[in-house]
């Protein structure tokens, strides 16, 4: 079932009641699952990074890197798509399997950025994530429209760097950054919105909204992930 369909002036009294309650619940377990994907991602990352024969097996073999990336991306549309016909558990499981599967991507930023640049711009992303959530949360103007065209951004951007792949232009690569960077930022605080909405709309907080929330920590996460990495590449120091 999708919540997207309802409006809570369409609930009987009781169910607004109830959807009042599971709210702050629901969102709770939203930044919750959130913050455990990344301590996952990043110990994983790190684990990876500091084992010679993990990576090895990830970046001296060209076809374990393409399984990698093809699993990544087969886990967020399936999760995606099938959330409704998934159980939480299974959908929490696959949530967990990408964290990993992400922190062993993410590794190489250990080999490529001072260690204290990697933690400072943690923190920055960190700061503008929180700040950018809020602002998605509690402002009253609808961000619809915004979302729409940074989607459409995020489409050119993604295109531009499969072009850049080949020209390996370094100033491309940082006006990319800075382009991901604004994109991402907004994206935070649409997504924020569009997660309290959904979750608003929700009766209850049983399985089917959980996972609701499960999809948008999902969101959530790679918001987070993918601002971090832009901005990394525009203030990370090199080793």
């Amino acid at each position: 079932m999708n919540y997207n369909d309802y409006e809570l002036r369409e609930f009987t009294a009781e169910q607004q009641l109830a959807a009042s309650a599971a709210f702050p619940v629901l969102m709770r377990k939203v930044y919750v699952w959130m913050a455990l994907a990344l301590a996952l991602t990043g110990f994983t990352a790190y684990g990876v990074a500091t084992s010679p024969g993990a990576l090895q097996m990830i970046y001296g073999n060209s076809m374990t890197m393409w399984v990698l990336i093809i699993a990544e991306l087969a886990i967020v549309f399936g999760v995606t798509a099938a959330i409704n016909r998934i159980s939480l558990t299974t959908a929490t499981l696959m949530f967990i399997l990408y964290s990993v599967i992400n922190g062993a991507m993410l590794s190489s930023i250990f080999l490529v950025y001072s260690q204290s640049s990697i933690a400072t711009v943690f923190f920055i992303t960190a700061g503008t994530f929180g700040a950018m959530a809020l602002i998605g949360y509690t402002t009253k103007a609808d961000l619809t429209s915004i979302g729409k065209m940074l989607f459409m951004a995020l489409i050119g951007l993604i295109i531009a760097t499969l072009v850049n792949m080949f020209l390996k232009s370094s100033g491309m690569t940082l006006i990319l950054s800075y382009v991901g960077v604004i994109i991402f930022v907004g994206l935070t605080a649409y997504d924020s919105q569009k997660i309290k909405q959904m979750l608003l709309q929700a009766p209850d907080a049983g399985e089917a909204s959980q996972k609701l929330a499960l999809l948008g920590s999902l969101t959530l996460y790679l918001d987070f992930i993918n601002l971090f990495i832009y901005l990394l590449r525009i203030f990370g120091r090199r080793e």
